[in-house]
């Protein structure tokens, strides 16, 4: 296999759970089809995956909630990419993802992304592509937070080498949580299909990880001081969320985790065909993608 083919090519976004931290927001609707400011928040982890390069992208959802997921995204045509959907009957743990994928994933490499997560910050694609170039082991990423005992957290020695990860520790020897993306080879999927469920009737990412640790195979990056990663799982969460996105984009003019934008500026579809995909959408939303559309045919014009 040539390090074209072996780098992560495949993308799952896991928009399963019962949402009952946000209830009644989420009575009838899944948490991760909630506006985060000026789009669903499934935007935001779909964005990062093509960030990353991945234009295969499998969303995993309940039974109740995978037709609308569907209705929102389609095909993934309109971004340049392909999605296909499959369905987790019950909420039994992130690691189910990988069984649940199989099929979808097959001899190739796959990011695993949590569909209530956001990131933002300077070179962020750069980062993720790094991560996604990887062609053999896994890549977590470490965060320094206030609550890590809300998190899996990864203990490093002082040459930022893994030395432990536990899932939310009762008394934190770190406050280095595990944010909800991680990178893994082909291996995952008979690890993930191994595993025992853990006290809490779970299949734990972190069991995951703690097979690539023990091999020597397991990196860790850090995400800077200057990196954003929001978890959007409670109303406070998502309110603070939203004014995040809300003060950037107004102060810069810019749309963060666009997914339209981001297919045009990665080449995954033209300048031509986004134009026709937003022609009759009405929003400042849609406005925002004619201005970009309008600004890369100027800028392509110029440079011809």
């Amino acid at each position: 296999m040539s390090a074209t083919e072996s780098r992560v090519s495949k993308g799952i976004i896991l928009a399963g759970g019962s949402g009952t931290r946000m209830a009644p927001m989420t009575s009838g609707c899944n948490k991760q089809l909630l506006p985060v400011y000026d789009k669903p928040m499934v935007y935001y982890p779909l964005s990062a995956l093509m960030l990353a390069g991945i234009q295969d992208v499998l969303l995993i959802s309940s039974p109740e909630e995978i037709d609308r997921f569907s209705s929102l995204l389609g095909d993934g045509s309109q971004f340049g990419i392909q999605i296909s959907y499959e369905v987790q009957p019950r909420p039994n743990g992130l690691a189910q993802a990988f069984v649940i994928g199989s099929s979808f994933i097959g001899d190739d490499n796959v990011a695993l992304i949590l569909g209530d997560n956001i990131f933002h910050g300077n070179d962020l694609a750069t980062i993720l592509q790094r991560a996604a170039a990887n062609q053999e082991g896994a890549t977590i990423f470490a965060y320094e937070v206030r609550d890590p005992e809300r998190y899996g957290v990864i203990e490093l020695d002082e040459f930022d080498n893994p030395i432990a990860i536990v899932e939310k520790p009762i008394d934190p020897q770190t406050n280095l949580a595990v944010p909800g993306i991680y990178f893994f080879d082909n291996r995952v999927v008979s690890i993930a299909q191994s595993l025992q469920p853990s006290a809490r009737g779970e299949y734990e990412i972190t069991d995951v990880i703690e097979h690539y640790l023990q091999d020597g195979t397991l990196s860790v990056q850090r995400f800077s001081r200057g990196m954003a990663w929001l978890d959007t799982g409670t109303p406070m969460a998502l309110l603070q969320a939203g004014n995040f996105i809300a003060a950037i984009e107004q102060r810069q003019g810019l749309r963060i985790c666009c997914p339209e934008e981001i297919a045009l500026r990665m080449g995954f579809i033209t300048a031509e065909q986004l134009a026709e995909n937003t022609a009759n959408m009405k929003s400042e939303y849609g406005a925002y993608l004619r201005s970009i559309t309008k600004q890369f045919s100027n800028n392509s014009l110029a440079a011809s």
